[in-house]
């Protein structure tokens, strides 16, 4: 009878306190907002008081050039990935650089939301439209409406360069018909701007000094309701969108810790404190924020993800020769 109830206890241990084991460091390279990324690890730790976490956070072109750097040295850093699309990801798989999670909780996920193989994982959809100053004269409903003569000059874009949502709209837009790899360009002679990241997009247009510009809806829709003077336009062509992917590295220093990561990230309460900063969930049982559209009303443009990592290069060095670096 004790030996039952002794292998009874080891096995409950085993099924229920495998999280409250993990512990020691754990370091996460993210392109989360700051906030965002305070409030994601401050309710991590909540989880696992146990793990001491450090962040490197930046633009996902940052955070993929410093990892690659890493790598070249032959001492990378990151344990856990949290960055904004599954491009970058599809990179590293391909060079084997990812952790498989084969006992990731996925029950609750639609399949086109994580890695098939399990190495990363959606947690969320960010999508890119337009976002308006309520005193422009011109109210755009398309991609196209950006070049009429009522935009020139007002139109603020973030760069490929460090946002990896902004590479992919990039990607998305050059392969619309109508618009195609001359839109960019089209862009710029009708004086568009460039900055460095999506929240100086929100700042440059919620102050007035541009009038509209490309945006990840959730900045554009969270100053709404703080009361900045914007609208979020969902364009005819349809929106480019992201996941934010999270993955462990196989090189890991703490791999226990980098699942326990990515499993609270999947659970219900990582995708209800997504739900509480602005975020369409990934989950299907977790209600998306209040303000945002049913998710089947959202016309996504596709993304071929091969041909937008052939032509990412190509794509940067023109924007930044448009645009400048």
């Amino acid at each position: 009878m004790l030996r039952l109830t002794a292998a009874l206890v080891l096995a409950l241990g085993l099924a229920f306190g495998a999280e409250a084991q993990v512990a020691g460091k754990l370091t996460l390279y993210t392109s989360q907002p700051d906030r965002d990324a305070a409030q994601t690890v401050e309710a991590f730790k909540k989880r696992h008081p146990g793990v001491a976490v450090e962040i490197f956070r930046s633009g996902t072109t940052e955070v993929m050039n410093k990892l690659q750097a890493e790598f070249t040295a032959g001492d990378p850093r990151a344990d856990v990935l949290l960055i904004a699309d599954a491009v970058s990801m599809e990179r590293l798989k391909a060079d084997g650089r990812l952790l498989p999670h084969p006992g990731a909780d996925l029950s609750q996920f639609p399949a086109e939301a994580h890695d098939r193989d399990k190495t990363y994982f959606g947690s969320k959809l960010i999508t890119t439209g337009i976002i308006v100053n309520n005193k422009a004269t011109m109210t755009p409903k398309s991609w196209a409406d950006l070049l009429k003569p009522e935009a020139k000059g007002q139109v603020s874009l973030p760069s490929p360069l460090y946002s990896g949502a902004a590479a992919i709209h990039m990607a998305a837009l050059s392969a619309i018909p109508s618009l195609g790899p001359k839109y960019y360009e089209s862009l710029s002679k009708n004086g568009a701007v460039a900055v460095r990241g999506n929240g100086a997009v929100v700042t440059q247009v919620a102050g007035g000094e541009r009038m509209y510009g490309f945006i990840v809806e959730f900045m554009a829709l969270n100053a709404q309701k703080k009361g900045s003077p914007v609208t979020f336009v969902f364009p005819t062509e349809g929106v480019s969108a992201v996941t934010e992917p999270v993955a462990a590295l196989k090189t890991a220093k703490n791999p226990a810790a980098a699942r326990a990561f990515i499993d609270f990230i999947l659970s219900k309460e990582g995708q209800e404190l997504a739900v509480a900063q602005g975020y369409l969930p990934a989950r299907r049982d977790v209600k998306p924020p209040a303000g945002f559209p049913p998710l089947a009303d959202v016309k996504l443009i596709p993304i071929d993800v091969p041909a937008a990592i052939r032509a990412d290069e190509a794509n940067k060095k023109a924007f930044a020769d448009l645009f400048g670096g």
